[in-house]
């Protein structure tokens, strides 16, 4: 694992995305779902202190049944600059991937990828900084747009960039439920996050990597501020 340059300020940050940008590989199709070990990062943030928070959680693909966890509590080290966010999540979020004793085969960040307006979500630069094959499943479509899928488990439409790029598709994971918006981070292709995202999404909406991560980082940071 390589470790994360922190940048002094928002054009060095820029900068850095605009360098590794071009490492992030589209041409993998990536781990099989349900096969292997499959890693959920997540974290959470206490303001008042500076302090983040993050959790890597790794599950059995197959049974979804948890493996090892681990988290990582530091100082936030860079302002908050919307689509740069990744810089302050990065550092402690590779601190809990490398306290695991386990090498996953695929990460799923609570975020974005190439659903980025600089094409480089977290999913993107955790994926080129650590190697690992990289997705991102989001909550809400950031800016971008999509027409609403169908309202079966498994249907999708295009994420789309104001441009009329394809950025990643909004998933619907559960019958009648809200979407997800998945993106491509690195080594993975956009077909194969969706079927892991459907295979990490038996019962609920979120995939369970990040429901086990989110649970975990809340927990790390009441104990850390306690």
């Amino acid at each position: 694992m390589t470790s994360a340059n922190t940048p002094a300020d928002e054009a060095g940050a820029k900068a850095i995305q605009d360098e590794l940008r071009g490492h992030v590989v589209l041409t993998e199709t990536g781990p099989a779902p349900g096969t292997g070990l499959v890693a959920g990062v997540d974290v959470a943030y206490d303001d008042e202190r500076d302090l983040v928070a993050a959790a890597a959680v790794v599950l059995d693909a197959a049974t979804l049944e948890v493996v090892e966890e681990a988290t990582s509590v530091g100082r936030v080290s860079f302002p908050y600059v919307p689509g740069l966010l990744a810089f302050r999540e990065l550092p402690t979020v590779l601190a809990a991937l490398e306290a695991l004793s386990v090498t996953p085969g695929l990460v799923v960040c609570d975020g974005y990828g190439l659903a980025h307006p600089r094409r480089f979500g977290l999913a993107c630069h955790l994926g080129v900084v650590t190697g690992l094959p990289a997705i991102g499943v989001a909550k809400n479509p950031f800016t971008f747009t999509y027409e609403e899928p169908g309202a079966r488990r498994g249907d999708a439409a295009p994420l789309r960039a104001a441009d009329g790029d394809v950025v990643g598709r909004a998933l619907r994971t559960q019958d009648g439920i809200k979407p997800v918006y998945v993106s491509v981070g690195h080594r993975v292709s956009l077909d194969n996050a969706c079927a892991h995202a459907l295979a990490l999404s038996p019962r609920f909406r979120i995939p369970e990597t990040t429901r086990h991560a989110d649970s975990l980082c809340r927990r790390a940071l009441r104990e850390a501020t306690a």
